[in-house]
Order: C-alpha cells, then sequence, then structure tokens
C-alpha cells in the first residue's frame, strides 16, 4: 500500500487486520483470477460463450449469498461470518486445479461466488472506522486489496509457464488459508442488541428496497456494475486474441493496473471524503472511459501499460458503493443495508458476461466499446448529485 501515514492513522488495531488479510488473500487470488479466462480458453477449450457462462454462476451465487450474509452478520457475530467468507473459497482452486473441462470448472465457479464477507466487511468496517475518514478508509481498505494483485498476476504468468496452472492454483489455496487465519485475531462485532428484534421484523429485503435512496443507489450501481461485468472478463483474452500477448505479458499488465488502483483509490477516497463521494465514482468512472479507448486503438506495449494505469482508478466502485450506501444504514441492520445493493448489482450483472461472450463472439471490439460509453454517462450522471438527493 502506498506510504501514507495520515491514511494508516485511522486505522485500529482490528482494521489493520482487515488490511493485512486484504492484501494476503488477494496476493492468492490474483495469482490466477486474472489469467483464468486464458485458462478456460486455451486449456479446457471453452469458447467466449461458454466462460461468459461459467462467470454467470459465479455472479448468480455471489448475488444469493451476499442477502444471507447480510442477514447473518446482523445476527451473529461478524467475525465469524468473515472467517466464513474466505473459508468457503477454500476450494475453488483445488477444483480448478483438477478441472477437465469447462463444465467441470462449474463447482469451483459456485464456490468462488460465496461472498459472505462482503457485506459483513462493509457493516463492519463503518461501526469501526472514523466517521469523518470513512471513504478514505475503504478505499484504503480497498487499496490494500489491489496491492495484493501487484505482483501476483505478473508472478501467476509466470509460474504458469514453468510449473504449469496446477501449482498455481495449489499456492492460492495456500494463501486463501492465511487470510482466513489472519482474520482469527480481529475482535468480534454484533449488531446493537437492543434494537436487533425490532430491525428483523421491519427490515426485510423488499421493505428496505422501497425506501427510496436505497432503491435509487442500488439500480444505479447495479447499471454500473452490468457494464463492468461485461466487458473485464474479456480483457486478457482480448489482449491475448487480439494482440497476441502471452501469459506473462498479460499479467504485467493486470499488476500495473492494481498498483495503480492502490495509488489512486486513496487519493479518489481523500477526494470523497473532502467533497461529495459521488465525484469520486464519477473520476472513477472517467478513468474507466478513457482507458479503453487506448486498448483499442493500440497494441504497442508502453502504450497499453499507460492504459491499464489509468484503468486501475475504475477498480474502487465496490468500495465506494460501500461508503455512500453504508453510513446511511441504522447500525442494528447495517449488513442487511449494505448487502442491498450489492445482491441487485450482482443479480443485474449475472447475464453480464454471458452478454459480453455474445457481442465479443461478433466483434472482440464490441464490448469494450460500449463500455467506453456507458462509462460516460455513468460519470455525467454521478457529477450532477443524483446520487446525493434525499
Amino acid at each position: 500500500m502506498p506510504n501514507d501515514s495520515r491514511g494508516l492513522a485511522v486505522f485500529n488495531r482490528d482494521l489493520k487486520l482487515i488490511l493485512t488479510c486484504n492484501v494476503i488473500g488477494s496476493f492468492g487470488d490474483g495469482l490466477y483470477s486474472y489469467l483464468l479466462p486464458v485458462y478456460m480458453r486455451e486449456t479446457l477449450r471453452a469458447d467466449p460463450v461458454q466462460i461468459g457462462i461459467l462467470y454467470a454462476v459465479t455472479n448468480l451465487f455471489a448475488a444469493l449469498t451476499l442477502l444471507l450474509a447480510g442477514k447473518l452478520a446482523d445476527k451473529y457475530d461478524r467475525k465469524k461470518i468473515m472467517i466464513a467468507g474466505w473459508l468457503a473459497w477454500l476450494p475453488a482452486p483445488l477444483i480448478f486445479s483438477f478441472a477437465k473441462d469447462w463444465l467441470q470448472m462449474l463447482p469451483g465457479m459456485v464456490m468462488w461466488g460465496f461472498w459472505l464477507g462482503s457485506p459483513t466487511t462493509t457493516a463492519y468496517v463503518i461501526t469501526a472506522a472514523d466517521k469523518q475518514k470513512l471513504t478514505l478508509t475503504f478505499t484504503t481498505i480497498s487499496a490494500g486489496w489491489s496491492m495484493g494483485y501487484v505482483f501476483s498476476p505478473a508472478l501467476g504468468g509466470y509460474l504458469s509457464g514453468i510449473m504449469g496452472m496446477q501449482f498455481v492454483f495449489y499456492l492460492a489455496f495456500i494463501f486463501y488459508a492465511l487470510a482466513s487465519l489472519t482474520l482469527l485475531f480481529i475482535r468480534s462485532q454484533r449488531a446493537s442488541q437492543s434494537t436487533q428484534q425490532t430491525s428483523e421484523e421491519q427490515t426485510s429485503f423488499f421493505k428496505l428496497l422501497r425506501t427510496g435512496k436505497l432503491l435509487r443507489l442500488s439500480l444505479f450501481f447495479a447499471s454500473i456494475m452490468f457494464v463492468l461485468m461485461m466487458f473485464r472478463p474479456f480483457v486478457a483474452q482480448f489482449l491475448a486474441d487480439v494482440y497476441r500477448y502471452g501469459d506473462f505479458e498479460i499479467g504485467i499488465f493486470g499488476s500495473v493496473a492494481f498498483l495503480s488502483s492502490a495509488v489512486l483509490g486513496v487519493s479518489l477516497g481523500r477526494l470523497g471524503d473532502r467533497s461529495r463521494k459521488s465525484y469520486a465514482l464519477a473520476v472513477s468512472m472517467i478513468l474507466c472511459s478513457l482507458s479503453l479507448v487506448p486498448l483499442l486503438l493500440f497494441s504497442n506495449f508502453y502504450i497499453l501499460i499507460t492504459a491499464f494505469f489509468i484503468a486501475g482508478g475504475s477498480y474502487i466502485t465496490w468500495s465506494l458503493m460501500s461508503a455512500i450506501v453504508g453510513p446511511l444504514a441504522p447500525e442494528s441492520c447495517r449488513a442487511r443495508w449494505a448487502s442491498i445493493p450489492q445482491t441487485v448489482s450482482m443479480f443485474s450483472s449475472i447475464v453480464a458476461p454471458y452478454v459480453g461472450g455474445f457481442l465479443y463472439n461478433v466483434s472482440p471490439y464490441y464490448p469494450f466499446m460500449i463500455g467506453i460509453a456507458a462509462t460516460l454517462i455513468f460519470a455525467l450522471i454521478a457529477s450532477t448529485g443524483f446520487l446525493d438527493r434525499k
């Protein structure tokens, strides 16, 4: 993570451990996740539509488990739910390592979709963090996740070339286990007990969703996630198919993007705390759009390095959503409240990889062209103060 004493000064012991967990876990995840579509295509002979189906399955189970996680995190110890989220990921890389075709990847993609930790961590962080530095806290934790990806995609690409992807999957399993162990040392945290029963009776999913602002935010972030998940699973494949880059070069591009995410994410977090969180989101969407233009126009390695550095500023959408939505919720139902836009967003993106795969089959350029236009529109909407209306 960037050396920023002011950023770390707002972190207590528990938040630092969550940050450490993110770095360790994301390092393991980055060893294979960025190369996974290429592995599906080249080793398992999956076509773009089949790859889209696999990612759609992951998104489906993410959508289903997010809401469940929100309910569990408001009822039980949030620490235990966060640990359970990492434990659910443990079998995924092992299943990938044994798969002989794309259908055998399905159980692993299901486990990879168990996102028990997302709304739980959101609720935990909001309760534990300095409320005046909330956006910075979320983007710094997101930067920790990105830092785990700085070297791991390139390392994963290198190791896959000399040791094989099976070795990379086993190594990812070890890092997932270490991330789980890190969370054993954070303090337990429960929702407010005095209003918990009332909250359970009055804050069902549909009742909360009818809240005007929460509904508006949920639909907006769902639109963003649909577009991002429409083209992002095919970035590595585009580099391999159109520009003929290998695993190692693709891994380097991924490393640059996540290094940038750590650097630019902290800066956008400060922007959100000093002015409006919606402005930080608008800038993030602009950076996303700007990064896709050179990706489509140039094959030059150094130009693409620049493009991926710019793209890093758009990798913090999830943390900005948490910073914008989370503080609106009462403590007693904070995890459920945070889980609603996350759930709606994931449901909207279930078909996104399939749509992206269909468009990619027609032309590899189409998903990215749509992404350029859509993210500019999202930036314009966010900059108008739409998200700040009551």
